[in-house]
């Protein structure tokens, strides 16, 4: 393998960035298969079925950059994120003891929210692509590309959510300039 073309700065920090993803990426999966679980048969499974084949697929794409980085993974972030995402399920939803309607709001808007991180993420690993040939920029391109297809799909649906929820009409947040 050879070196980087321009050394990157801050490797430590680095280590420590692409950590924190991968984390969020054990989170995301997580929480996309607690949904599938609540939507089986709903028109939500089939989305989500894809979201979480891309989720899959994009944190194998940062174990690859960690491992062409030489950056270790560390566990015990990816488990933390594992159990506080089983933590969150006894959230305060106005319910004690069902799954409350605003449950599911607020996960789809939590993964549009992560969706937005995650792409920002990508970009920066894409942005230090340009100073370190062991990262995949066209991998990344796709990255990108791909997460900004998830957020408009989560955007659509959480508008939908919410106007099940609590009434109203999903295009009518489409006026304040879009997504």
């Amino acid at each position: 393998m050879s070196a980087p073309a321009h050394p990157q700065r801050n490797a430590e920090l680095l280590g420590v960035y692409v950590n924190d993803h991968l984390a969020a990426a054990t989170g995301g999966i997580e929480l996309v298969c607690r949904m599938l679980r609540v939507h089986a048969g709903s028109r939500w499974e089939a989305p989500l079925q894809q979201l979480l084949a891309e989720l899959r697929d994009e944190k194998a794409s940062l174990l690859a950059v960690s491992a062409a980085l030489g950056i270790p993974v560390r566990q015990y972030k990816q488990l933390g994120v594992w159990v506080a995402e089983k933590v969150t399920r006894a959230k305060l939803n106005g319910r004690l003891l069902s799954r409350s309607p605003l449950s599911d709001l607020v996960e789809f808007e939590f993964l549009a929210s992560a969706v937005r991180g995650k792409r920002s993420g990508f970009e920066t690993l894409r942005i230090l692509a340009e100073v370190d040939e062991r990262i995949d920029r066209a991998e990344f391109d796709r990255l990108i590309d791909q997460a900004h297809r998830q957020y408009e799909w989560l955007t659509d649906a959480r508008r939908d959510v919410a106007a099940a929820t609590f009434g109203g009409r999903p295009a009518a947040a489409e006026r304040t300039g879009g997504h």
